[in-house]
């Protein structure tokens, strides 16, 4: 069974502007699935008529069997927003106590701490998150979804604002949820990170699905998840 299973998406911001239309397609258990698009394609839309931020106006989408907007669904998955939005008022560690258990997740604070450490937050666990860095609310996003381990991970851009080594770490901690069975959707203009880490790739154009393929079938064909992207790019802005 799918882990998230999307049919015939359609959305429409004030019944006038399309930004998805009829998109479909399934994200199977231990997969890292690349979601590729520019500005404006109608990816964060996507996200967030998954996890029920955007009421669906037509089509389904189901996750881990259960209707999208449903509890059981919700506790299946986990969003982490392109922003850096967290609740200041708390520290590292209630934030993450607090997920726990919305998740239902017991969390071990020894490992909660060493990710901490790991991602270059030595100490600062116990630190109000109004006096992280932007970077560090960043990797707090990061630590918590590798904390609440969840089969669906999906991630808009997070990876936007995080220093090189924690990009090599997240890249290895993604592989290992993989190898568990979990599944990720990545979000990211980073080509080459896809290229060594998705199995597959989603291509979203004007919200329409332009490529739904193994990355390896789209890397072999045009040289580059680059070189695709901005070669349709190309042949977009050149359509009379």
């Amino acid at each position: 069974m799918p882990v998230l299973e999307a049919q015939g998406v359609t959305y429409s911001y004030d019944g006038f502007v399309t930004v998805l239309e009829e998109v479909g397609f399934t994200v199977d258990a231990g997969q890292v699935v690349g979601l590729l698009g520019p500005n404006g394609s109608g990816k964060s839309t996507l996200i967030k008529t998954v996890f029920d931020l955007l009421s669906l106006q037509a089509g389904s989408i189901i996750v881990g069997g259960h209707e999208h907007a449903s509890p059981a669904a919700k506790s299946q998955a986990m969003y982490l927003a392109s922003n850096d939005y967290l609740p200041q008022f708390l520290t590292g560690r209630e934030y993450v106590e607090m997920l726990g258990r919305l998740y239902g997740v017991d969390v071990d604070d020894g490992t909660a701490d060493q990710l901490f450490e790991t991602f270059s937050m030595s100490g600062r666990y116990d630190d109000l998150i109004e006096d992280y860095s932007h970077g560090m609310r960043k990797k707090t996003q990061l630590v918590s979804a590798l904390l609440m381990r969840r089969p669906l991970t999906i991630i808009d851009e997070t990876l936007n604002g995080i220093d090189i080594e924690a990009l090599h770490l997240t890249e290895k901690e993604l592989g290992r949820l993989r190898d568990e069975g979990r599944s990720v959707v990545l979000c990211t203009h980073d080509f080459a990170l896809l290229e060594r880490l998705a199995d597959r790739i989603l291509f979203l154009d004007h919200g329409v699905l332009v490529a739904d393929a193994t990355t390896s079938s789209l890397v072999a064909q045009h040289g580059s998840l680059a070189a695709m992207v901005f070669g349709h790019l190309d042949a977009e802005s050149h359509r009379p």
